[in-house]
Parts: C-alpha cells; structure tokens; sequence
C-alpha cells in the first residue's frame, strides 16, 4: 500500500494518472528523473531515502506484464533471508544470470559478446522483479547512472542474492511498441 514510483519520459502523464486514481487507494511517492534517467541501481538509490527505514521490498521493471505469484516470491525471501531475491525463468536471454547449484546468484554471461563476469553456474533470464532487504543500501558503492546488475554481481561475493524460478508463470516483455501489440493482442 505504498509505492514509490520513478518518473522521467512522460512524467507529467504518470503523475497525473495517479493523481486523478488517487493513487490506486496507494500511498504513492513520486522520485523525479526528469532531468536524467538513472537506471534500475541509480533509480532504487535515489529512493533510498524511502526504502531504507522500510521491510523488504519488491522492485519491479514497469515494461513487463506477468502473473508471478508475489506473495509466493516474497515469502521465499521471508524464509531465505538473502540480501536479494531474483525472479528469474529457464527462458532464452542472450544475457543470462549465473546461478550455482544452491540457486545462489554466482555471475553473469553476455552470449552475444562472449562477456562474463564472476564464476559459471546454470543460466537464467532475470525477469526484472526483486525482493531486497533494505540493508542493501549499506552496501552499494556505485552512484549516479547505473545496473542493478552490476550491484548484485558486486555484493554475491560476500552476499546472497537468491534465485527465484517462476517458469510456470506468465511472462512478456513489453518494452518496444511490437512488444506491446503483440501483448495487446494476447489479453484482448
């Protein structure tokens, strides 16, 4: 029941939508980027002022459409008690999260570029939701314009960043106009 929402293209419309909903009966906070865009990492940062007094919280990709059970995913973190809970799926990414055989988050892969970073492990796609514990926030060293990714590749050395298969679930990225057709078409 309360949200806080970062804004940058088509803010004024976000912020007027939820303030003519009034906010979906939500508590919602708005984070400006208007100036500039500063990724998922930049973007969970500057709102830390919100997060870091608060329980864990989810973080979710506002291009994606899914039936992901998050009151399922939220427990897993509950029971788990890692720094971080990734939703991930056995699904074809280029890119793809490295995961050991504990479903623990070991390192990352680029098939495209042949980059790698961290150990290797089992792939999976990352689907753009995470459960963190607010104690995140005492150790993330980047600042201005960056990858959660790269944060959870940082903090896994000495941290655990779980995985969370929802491969059963739903799920369409609708980040591009053809995506988003092909989704309207789908729940039409």
């Amino acid at each position: 029941d309360e949200v806080i929402v970062n804004v940058h293209h088509f803010a004024e419309q976000i912020m007027d939508a939820i303030q003519s909903n009034h906010g979906w009966d939500s508590k919602v906070t708005i984070s400006n980027e208007q100036n500039e865009v500063l990724e998922t990492g930049g973007g969970i940062l500057k709102a830390g002022w919100f997060l870091k007094e608060s329980d864990p919280f989810v973080v979710m990709n506002a291009d994606i459409l899914t039936d992901l059970n998050l009151g399922e995913m939220i427990a897993f973190h509950q029971s788990h008690k890692p720094m971080g809970t990734l939703a991930v799926t056995s699904r074809s990414s280029s890119r793809a999260l490295l995961f050991d055989d504990q479903n623990k988050l070991c390192g990352w892969k680029n098939d495209k570029t042949g980059e790698t970073k961290g150990k290797p492990g089992h792939p999976k796609a990352f689907s753009g939701i995470q459960v963190l514990g607010p104690e995140i926030f005492n150790h993330v060293t980047f600042s201005g314009k960056f990858s959660m990714i790269d944060v959870y590749l940082d903090l896994c050395i000495h941290h655990t960043f779980q995985g969370f298969d929802h491969s059963n679930s739903l799920f369409m990225d609708i980040g591009t106009m053809e995506k988003l057709a092909a989704a309207e078409k789908f729940f039409l």
